[in-house]
This record gives structure tokens, C-alpha cells and sequence, in this order.
């Protein structure tokens, strides 16, 4: 089987020959690479590099290109900074809504016009180009409360979430009709998948998460989902306050954060729900042991069931030794499916 079609299989219900392997890496890759990480970010050449190299290098069954949450805030004006090593971010507390009057004079950027989120498009046409349908080809977005945070600013979008609903409300529209124009650029590049990330839902409770956030998450996903592609939801944090209805977003792959026990997961979302993860990304890739690392991801296997795909709880942080991934990567190769 290639990559590609060892996650559909799985997708799709059927069997594959092994666990699918997706783990995130970012710095991770462009360690691997020896591509520093200012150029990963700005340069999708660079990034595609890193990424096959890295892909190859551990036999995973997908590329990405996920590199950091700001590209979409850059292209809205947004002041970022940039690092050598590190990933770009927004600078300081100058968020772009810090008044949050400026809502209405924010124009939608154009996914193709010559900023950062048309790097990252034009990384997904290198990879089809270079890897047909050898890989799995993912594109990213920003989900919808992620977004607003990174426009508004964290603190003060908690605060707005209490005080002011119906202004998240408003940002969520504009965030929403982000992600979606900047998912259709990519898939019509050549993405297979598109990843979400929406880290900020799990900091809103279970109750407006449901009331505010989710209806905007199933816009997102459906209206990917009308593209033609499959999502992979990631949403940072302990989200087990959320499964029941993250299991209702309809997302191919729910990704999870270490801090959710796979066998919590599966006992909310059902059986067919299929679940990516979720190794502790620190205490035990980086600072574990290979055989610590091989007796947990077969632990992760055992709760989530057949349909689980094998990867850390969150980013392969820089640094994780070789024989760690490794014995991750491993474990899912000479496992039967």
C-alpha cells in the first residue's frame, strides 16, 4: 500500500496493511532537514524539502503543511514576528482588533495574492507535483475560534466570549469565510486532506462550546467537505469536556492531545470515529525511552481500536531523538493493521 492509500483505507473502513502513520513535525522536519526554521516558514520550497525528507525518512504516510497559525492573521495585516528557530508569532500585544470597532474595515484577504497563505498553496502544488498520490497531501487552517484569537488577541476574545457573544459572533463569520476561501485554494492545489486546528476551543467549556463555537467548527467542516476533501480536526488541550460533540462535527480524523485517554475518546465518539494519536509529545518522545515509547503507542492501539492513526498528542518537538520517533514509527510498520 502507498501512504495515500493506507489512510483512506482506514478512512473508509477497511483494513490496511499497518497503522497509519501521521504525527506532526514541524521544527522537528526542518531540524531533519537542516533547513532553518525562518526559511521553513517563508518558503514553501523549503518546506516541502523538509517534509519529504522527513516523510521518507520514517516511512510516515502523509505530508503537511502545517508551519504555524499566523499565516492567515499575516495576509489580514497583522504584525508578526519572525525567528531563526522558532516559530513566527504575533507581535506582542498589538493585535490587529485590539479595538475591536476595526472589525468592519477588515477586508478578506486573497488566499493567491502573494502573501504567506499563498506559500503555503503553493507548497501543496509542489507536493503533488513531486509525490502524485504517493502521500497523503495536507493542507491547514486555522479554525474559527483559533482565528479570532489570533485577531483579536486570547485575552481579550475570553473576555468578549463572557461580555460580548455576539461580537465573537461577528469575528467567527469573518474567520469562518477565512478558513473556507483559503481550504478551497489548497484543495484546488492538490490537498487531499485539510487540517484544522482550533486550539482556543478547548479554553471555552463545554457549554459555549456547544452554544458559540461548534455550529461554526460544522460550517467549516462541511463546507470543506463540499471541496471534495477530508478533515483532520486538531483542537490543543484537554478536550474531554468536548468529545460528545466534536463526535458530531462529522471530521474524518479527530486528533488529540495527550491530555485525552484514548479510551475516553473512544467510549464518546463510538466505533467508527476514527482517532489519531496521542503520545505524551514530551515526556515521552523527547525525554522517554525507546521502549517506554513502543509499550505506550501499543497502549494507545489497544484503546483506540482498529480505526486509530498513530502520532503524538501535538508537534514531534525539535530535539526529540531519532531512536524515539523511531520506535513510534516502528511499532506502527511491523504492526498488522
Amino acid at each position: 500500500m502507498t501512504g495515500s492509500d493506507r489512510v483512506r483505507a482506514i478512512l473508509e473502513g477497511r483494513r490496511p496493511d499497518h497503522p497509519p502513520l501521521m504525527p506532526i513535525t514541524m521544527m522537528f522536519a526542518a531540524q531533519q532537514a537542516g533547513v532553518r526554521y525562518r526559511d521553513y516558514v517563508t518558503d514553501h520550497r523549503a518546506l516541502v524539502e523538509a517534509q519529504i525528507h522527513t516523510a521518507e525518512r520514517f516511512g510516515f504516510d502523509h505530508v503537511s503543511c502545517i508551519s504555524d497559525p499566523v499565516r492567515e492573521a499575516a495576509d489580514c495585516g497583522a504584525a508578526v514576528e519572525f525567528f531563526d528557530d522558532h516559530p513566527p508569532a504575533i507581535a506582542g500585544e498589538r493585535a490587529l482588533l485590539a479595538d475591536k470597532s476595526h472589525l468592519g474595515q477588515l477586508e478578506l484577504p486573497d488566499p493567491l495574492g502573494g502573501g504567506r497563505m499563498h506559500d503555503r498553496v503553493e507548497a501543496v502544488s509542489l507536493f503533488r507535483s513531486q509525490l502524485g498520490r504517493e502521500r497523503l497531501i495536507e493542507g491547514w487552517v486555522e479554525g474559527p475560534i483559533a482565528e479570532a484569537a489570533n485577531l483579536r488577541g486570547l485575552h481579550a476574545l475570553m473576555l468578549d466570549l463572557l461580555e460580548d457573544p455576539m461580537f465573537v459572533r461577528e469575528l467567527m463569520e469573518f474567520t469562518l469565510e477565512l478558513g473556507l476561501v483559503f481550504a478551497r485554494a489548497q484543495v484546488e492545489a492538490g490537498a487531499d486532506l485539510i487540517g484544522v486546528g482550533d486550539a482556543a476551543a478547548s479554553l471555552t467549556g463545554p457549554a459555549i462550546y456547544r452554544e458559540l463555537v461548534w455550529s461554526f467548527e460544522k460550517r467549516l467542516i462541511d463546507g470543506i467537505h463540499a471541496m471534495g476533501a477530508m478533515v483532520r480536526l486538531h483542537i490543543c488541550g484537554d478536550t474531554r469536556p468536548l468529545l460528545a460533540p466534536m463526535r458530531e462535527l462529522g471530521s474524518e480524523i479527530i486528533d488529540l492531545d495527550s491530555m485525552v485517554p484514548l479510551a475516553a475518546a473512544r467510549e464518546r465518539m463510538g466505533p467508527d470515529q476514527v482517532l489519531l494519536g496521542n503520545l505524551n509529545p514530551v515526556e515521552l518522545l523527547l525525554r522517554g525511552t525507546p521502549e517506554a515509547i513502543g509499550a505506550a503507542v501499543a497502549q494507545c492501539h489497544r484503546e483506540a481500536g482498529p480505526r486509530h492513526i498513530v502520532g503524538a498528542g501535538c508537534e514531534v518537538p525539535p530535539g526529540t531523538p531519532e531512536a524515539n520517533l523511531r520506535a513510534m514509527c516502528d511499532w506502527a510498520i511491523h504492526s498488522p493493521g
